[in-house]
């Protein structure tokens, strides 16, 4: 039966009744009039107002979902779908079940993923809030293409289409709305064929407030995207701050440094401590990250952490870190001397300070590297059931 069907159109559902049976028909109607051999699942989410039955009467598949959400149910339906290729869409009547040749198209060319694109297509009067359509969308979308180098401009449209094959192996796992966005990342991240076609959104049929939740699933988006981009939430800006406090104390060693009307001094130079020793702590981060994370499988291989690893062992690690502690000791040494001049009795902080600031960094980044090496190394190496038998 699998092999015959071409096409799965799956739609979650969440007491859709007004709607349900409407978007059935013209799916149906649309595999028909195209001599597509399909199907329509329906992964009802725990209705109550009796989509269930509405739907099987219309003629589509009915599976129940227990787990709650909107990516439990697609995730569920997809699952169960038997088509080669499936398209997804929500049973609220918003999308066009009978206009789908333009993504079947694509999956026929040999692109894994084919997005909606809304604000190509049209957004009918009413269809999308104001702040859908002017902030959440357009920002959301516009960090997920900085992040991902992923050319869809509408990462949250609800009608899409994919071979099923592909979309199952990246394990989509989210149960919420943010599952729009963990299909088309891991998509990217696994280097599949990501294609973008217009598609019109109309108002929904309910006669009920939707489901969605602006600034809760919003945030939850934005969460996503951060987790799943370890670059842009901690190795960027690590490394902005690592270059530009070694930069400040490098400026202020020598003495006092006036710009315009201000001077900075050793005030600015303990600042600047705290911003470079940070900024390594979010560079080992992202590291960290993306190591735990390719060993988890929430990310694909990748040449560049492969290459880390081959340069930065345990020995060259503990090499570098104890070379940074002998630095860091030999810059204490003036210090030191300068305390035994004066009897080890007060000292000028504008002096001495200047000299421990950068004595205090070295030995922090030190450790830092040193407890990096060994951490890393332990992210490096593999279990048991990874070896063959």
């Amino acid at each position: 039966m699998t092999a015959s069907v071409e096409l799965s159109i799956v739609m979650p559902c969440l007491n859709e009744a007004r709607t349900v049976a409407r978007c059935i028909r013209k799916a149906l109607g649309y595999l028909q009039g195209a001599g597509v051999a399909g199907e329509v699942v329906v992964a009802d989410n725990g209705s109550t107002d009796g989509s269930q039955q509405l739907a099987a009467e219309a003629g589509a598949r009915v599976i129940a979902v227990a787990e709650r959400g909107y990516g439990a149910a697609l995730i569920a339906g997809i699952r169960a779908a038997r088509g080669r290729y499936v398209v997804m869409g929500d049973a609220d009547d918003s999308y066009d079940f009978s206009a789908l040749d333009v993504f079947l198209r694509k999956l026929r060319e040999g692109y894994h993923l084919v997005m909606g694109n809304r604000f190509r297509g049209g957004i009918l009067p009413g269809a999308m809030p104001p702040l859908h359509r002017y902030l959440g969308n357009p920002v959301l979308s516009f960090l997920g293409r900085v992040f991902f180098r992923v050319p869809v401009r509408d990462f949250h449209c609800g009608l899409r289409a994919f071979d099923r094959s592909a979309i199952l192996a990246l394990d989509l796992c989210t149960p919420g709305m943010e599952f729009a966005s963990e299909m088309v990342v891991k998509a990217s991240l696994a280097r599949l064929q990501i294609a973008e076609v217009p598609t019109t959104l109309a108002p929904d049929g309910r006669d009920r407030a939707p489901h969605i939740r602006s600034w809760r699933d919003g945030w939850r988006h934005l969460r996503f995207l951060l987790m799943f981009s370890p670059r842009w939430l901690f190795l960027y800006p690590g490394m902005a701050l690592f270059a530009l406090g070694l930069l400040a104390q490098a400026l202020l060693y020598a003495g006092p440094l006036a710009i315009g009307g201000v001077v900075l001094d050793i005030h600015t130079m303990l600042y600047a401590c705290a911003a470079s020793v940070i900024g390594l702590q979010m560079i080992w981060f992202a590291v960290f990250t993306k190591a735990a994370g390719i060993r988890a499988g929430l990310f694909p291989a990748d040449r560049r952490m492969a290459a880390l690893f081959r340069l930065f062992t345990l020995e060259r690690g503990i090499v570098a870190g104890l070379g940074l502690l002998m630095l860091a000791t030999a810059s204490a040494v003036w210090p030191f001397v300068l305390w035994e001049r004066v009897g080890f009795g007060p000292l000028d902080p504008s002096v001495t300070m200047r000299l421990a600031i950068p004595a205090v960094t070295l030995m922090i980044l030190g450790m830092e590297v040193l407890i990096a090496a060994f951490f890393l190394s332990i992210l490096s190496l593999r279990p048991r059931s990874d070896y063959a038998p």
